[in-house]
């Protein structure tokens, strides 16, 4: 009774709090924009993580980035804020993006669509 009793209560315990690591972008050059991270992922089905990555602060819908030799063009850009001790602070900033080639093709498909 003891041990369906213990493991009844680990069951039901708090789920810990998820850790983010700090990811530390630098500087290019002094007096220029500095670089964010933001979490890319690659949202063809199924999505895929691209990790963290350093990018400029005015990336946009439509822009190219180029990871790890492979061309992509992001379709959005989320910022994500989170409530803390009554101001809403900075919390996540997300690309999805997808390959350049699969970003031309559903622009071309979408045209198509709208012209029948």
């Amino acid at each position: 009774m003891a041990n369906a009793m213990a493991s009844h209560l680990i069951a039901f315990r708090k789920p810990q709090m998820m850790q983010h690591h700090q990811i530390v972008c630098r500087k290019k050059e002094k007096g220029r924009d500095q670089n964010y991270p933001y979490k890319v992922i690659e949202v063809t089905p199924p999505p895929k993580s691209l990790g963290v990555r350093c990018f400029p602060p005015n990336l946009q819908c439509g822009d190219g980035v180029t990871i790890e030799g492979q061309n992509y063009t992001i379709s959005a850009v989320t910022h994500r804020y989170q409530l803390r001790k009554g101001k809403y602070e900075p919390f996540e900033k997300r690309l999805d993006v997808l390959s350049t080639g699969r970003y031309i093709l559903n622009l071309y498909l979408e045209n198509l669509l709208e012209q029948s």
